[in-house]
Order: structure tokens, then C-alpha cells, then sequence
């Protein structure tokens, strides 16, 4: 991948931003892998040497290797800081970084720490869940120790003092602990099979010059189109409707009112899909809109 410089980053900013810190080791697929999208996978395999990025839109990447630090030297004597976990699966080598564990005699607390935004902590993130989840089986598999608690260490970039007293779900503090569901041994090792499964016919897709399959919308973070009715010259809208004909029937209702298409997008295909100008999926869409 290359790394462009656009708006003229301190160079000892940009030489850290160089150097790579990340490994998934002699593994075939990682745990941030296996919940990716496999299209998107295997599109950064097919076209790493093609592919282009700003270091301005890595800065906050800079965080991962100070909160290393942070664990190395706030660690306590039952911690065990940045381990790479390695397991041979089903012909797969499934490889994951547990930022810290927490080592206790009826188990093991797995804590993961993301550098984030308020948003993130206020809503729903399936993927937190599942990335943990994939640490436990990981652990479960290589140590063969129970693990009995999962943990998402937050640390809020964007937090607003100002927004923490006026907002009852907002994050009290700048850094909040969430804890996160843990799955049954069974169930998590069912997920990922169904992921290595999906991830197996993509890389085949692509070793045969085939069609990848295409991201789901859950992976492209679409947000669907909306239907506002709304009298002319007003800001808000009296009703918005996730359906035409929802809106068309209160439409029907009501005088004096216009019906206002509120388009939705696929947030991650426009703006942080690293693989975009190389989808099919993606270039048709642009064609459509």
C-alpha cells in the first residue's frame, strides 16, 4: 500500500504512520478478519500493492501503539499484555491480538481497547461482541483455560464534557468499560465456521478470476432510504416512513404537505471503504444513484 502525505504531516508523525506495527503472524486469517466482509478481504489481497492512503486518516491509529505502552507499564502481576493467540482450525491458522488479559483462578477477563467516538459507545456495535468472542474460543482452544469475562475498553476521542451533562446516554467519562455478552464455547466456534465457510468460497472466487460475493448490507453500513412528509418552507418534517407507501397513505390524509425523499447511502462504501474504487458492487451502485 502506499501512503501519501496530502497535507503535510509532521515528518516524525509520518514516519511512525510508515512503519508497520501489525502482524497476524504465519496465520491464513485473523479474528478482524473473520468478521469482516470476505469480499473486502480478499479485494486488499488482490490489490494491497494498488491500494492508496493519506496518513491524516491514520493518525488516531497512533493511539494503538501508546495504549501498548500504557498496558506494558501499568500491567500488574496476574496481566498478560499483547498476546498473539495462534490456532489451526478445520485447515485454517486463525491468529488474534488480545490487547490485555486479566488472570484470575476461576478464569481469564479479556480486554480489548478502542480508541473511538461517543457514538460508537451509545449504540449498538455487533462486531465488539463478536471480535471478543473470537478471542475467548481462541484462548479456550490454545490454553485450554476457561475464560469469564469479556471487556471493551473505550476511549473517547470526541468527548464532551458539555455533552456528558446534558445527555442522560452519553459517556460520563472520556474512557468507559463495556462489558460485552460471552457466548458459549459452542456457539462461538459455530460463527466461526460459518465465517471461515464464507470467506472460504470468496477466496476461491478469486483464485478462480470468479465473481466475489457481494457485501451485505449490514457490511456496507447502509442506511435505507426514508420518506418525509413535510410542508414547504418548514425544517422539520411532520412524519418520516422507512416505506413509500406509508408515506403516500398520510400523504393522501393531509393538504398542504409534500413528500420528500430522504435518499439513504452506503456509508462505509463512500467514505472508508479502502477497497471501493476496485468493486464491482460499489461502481455499479455509483451508476445507479
Amino acid at each position: 500500500m502506499k501512503l501519501t502525505n496530502k497535507y503535510g504531516l509532521p515528518e516524525t508523525i509520518v514516519n511512525v504512520l510508515k512503519r508497520p506495527t501489525y502482524s497476524k503472524g504465519k496465520a491464513h486469517i485473523s479474528a478482524t478478519e473473520i468478521i469482516n466482509s470476505p469480499k473486502i478481504v480478499q479485494l486488499k489481497r488482490l490489490h494491497w500493492n494498488e491500494l492508496e492512503e493519506d496518513v491524516s486518516s491514520m493518525v488516531w491509529s497512533l493511539f494503538g501503539s501508546a495504549i501498548h505502552n500504557i498496558l506494558e507499564h501499568g500491567k500488574a502481576d496476574n496481566h498478560i499484555v499483547e498476546e498473539r493467540v495462534h490456532v489451526t482450525h478445520d485447515g485454517w491458522k486463525i491468529s488474534g491480538a488480545v490487547d490485555l488479559q486479566e488472570v484470575y483462578e476461576d478464569g481469564i477477563v479479556i480486554n480489548d481497547y478502542k480508541t473511538t467516538t461517543a457514538w460508537a459507545v451509545q449504540n449498538d456495535k455487533p462486531e465488539w461482541e463478536q471480535q471478543l468472542n473470537i478471542y475467548a474460543w481462541l484462548l479456550q482452544k490454545a490454553k485450554n483455560v476457561p475464560v469469564k469475562g469479556l471487556r471493551i475498553v473505550a476511549i473517547v476521542r470526541d468527548w464532551s464534557a458539555r455533552e456528558a451533562s446534558n445527555k442522560e446516554n452519553y459517556p460520563q467519562a472520556p474512557i468507559v468499560i463495556l462489558d460485552q455478552m460471552l457466548w458459549p464455547f459452542e456457539r462461538a466456534e459455530l460463527f466461526i465456521d460459518e465465517r471461515l465457510k464464507h470467506h472460504g468460497e470468496a477466496y476461491f472466487e478469486s483464485e478462480m478470476d470468479g465473481n466475489l460475493p457481494d457485501c451485505t448490507p449490514e457490511e456496507m453500513w447502509e442506511k435505507p432510504s426514508r420518506y418525509a412528509i413535510i410542508k414547504p418552507g418548514n425544517v422539520r418534517a411532520k412524519s418520516v416512513h422507512d416505506t413509500l407507501e406509508e408515506a403516500q397513505h398520510q400523504l393522501n390524509q393531509l393538504k398542504g404537505y409534500v413528500l420528500e425523499v430522504r435518499e439513504g447511502e452506503r456509508t462505509r462504501c463512500n467514505s472508508y471503504c479502502q477497497v471501493a474504487p476496485f468493486c464491482k458492487q460499489y461502481q455499479q451502485y455509483k451508476e445507479q444513484q
